[in-house]
C-alpha cells in the first residue's frame, strides 16, 4: 500500500511538472506581450494589451457575436473536413493496395499537391462563386493530400509477411485488409489526419476572408474596416484557440484508438 501511495505521488507529480512545461512559454508570452504593448502605446503603435483583448471577447460574447461565429466557422471546416478525409482515405487506400489504381490516380494527386491551395482561391471564385461551396471546397481540396500521402505510404510499408499469414490462414482479401492492413497503417492514417485538421483551420482561415457573411472571418473583416485591432486580435486567437482544442481531441482520439503507443513514454 504505501508502495502505491508513492507511485500515485510521483505520478502526480510528473503531471504537474509536464502541465507547468505546457503553459510556461504561453505564460512568459502573455507577460512579453503585456510589457510591449505599454511600450508601443508610448510610441503611438496600436497594440491592445491583453486586458484589452480580454474586453474584446466579452464584447463579442455578450452580443453572442462569437457563439454564432464560432458554430458557423466549426460547421464549414468539419464539412470541408470530412470531403477531404473520405478522399483521402479512399484514394491512399486504394493507390496503395492496387497498382492499376495507383498507375491512374497517384500522379495527378502528385501533381496537385505541389500547388498551393491559396493559389487555386481566384481560380474556385470563378468557378464556384463566393458562397459556402467556394469555400467548402477549398477546404476539402487542402485537407485530402495530408490523409492521401500518409495514408498511401502507410498501407505501402505495411510489412507484407502479415499479409502472408492472412492467406495462410486462409481469410479473404477483405479480411487482410480490414484486419490487418488497415490496423498496421493506422498509427501513419492518424498522423495524416491530425495535419489534415490542422490545415482545415489554415484553409477556413483563407476560405473565410473572401466575402464571408458568418465566421469569425466576419468578425475581422468587419473590425478591420472599423479600426478595431482589439477585435481583430481576439479573432486570431479565437483561430489559435480553436486549433489548440481540435489537436487536443486528436490526441485524445489517438489515445484512444492506439492505448499501446502511450506505454513506452517517459
Amino acid at each position: 500500500m504505501p508502495t502505491e501511495n508513492l507511485n500515485s505521488g510521483r505520478l502526480r507529480g510528473v503531471s504537474k511538472f509536464r502541465f507547468g512545461l505546457r503553459v510556461l512559454i504561453p505564460v512568459l508570452v502573455l507577460l512579453a506581450w503585456q510589457l510591449s504593448s505599454s511600450a508601443a502605446a508610448e510610441a503611438g503603435f496600436q497594440l491592445p494589451s491583453p486586458t484589452d483583448v480580454i474586453a474584446a471577447f466579452g464584447e463579442l460574447w455578450s452580443s453572442g457575436d462569437l457563439q454564432r461565429a464560432i458554430a458557423a466557422s466549426l460547421s464549414r471546416a468539419g464539412t470541408g473536413l470530412a470531403f477531404g478525409l473520405i478522399i483521402g482515405l479512399v484514394l491512399g487506400v486504394l493507390n496503395g493496395l492496387f497498382r492499376i489504381s495507383e498507375e491512374l490516380f497517384d500522379s495527378t494527386m502528385q501533381i496537385i499537391r505541389i500547388i498551393p491551395f491559396i493559389a487555386v482561391v481566384p481560380l474556385f471564385v470563378v468557378w464556384f462563386g463566393i458562397g459556402e461551396d467556394m469555400k467548402i471546397i477549398l477546404i476539402a481540396l487542402a485537407c485530402s493530400f495530408p490523409v492521401y500521402i500518409n495514408t498511401y505510404s502507410a498501407v505501402r510499408q505495411v510489412d507484407r509477411k502479415l499479409t502472408e499469414v492472412g492467406r495462410t490462414f486462409a481469410l479473404s482479401r477483405t479480411q487482410i485488409i480490414l484486419q490487418i492492413v488497415l490496423p498496421a497503417a493506422l498509427p501513419t492514417i492518424l498522423v495524416g489526419v491530425r495535419y489534415a485538421m490542422s490545415t482545415s483551420l489554415l484553409a477556413l482561415i483563407v476560405a473565410e476572408q473572401v466575402n464571408s457573411k458568418n465566421g469569425i472571418g466576419q468578425i475581422i473583416y468587419l473590425a478591420s474596416n472599423s479600426l478595431r485591432i482589439d477585435l481583430i486580435m481576439a479573432g486570431i486567437i479565437t483561430y489559435a484557440v480553436l486549433g489548440i482544442l481540435i489537436d487536443v481531441a486528436m490526441r485524445l482520439i489517438e489515445r484512444f484508438a492506439m492505448p499501446w503507443s502511450e506505454a513506452g513514454k517517459l
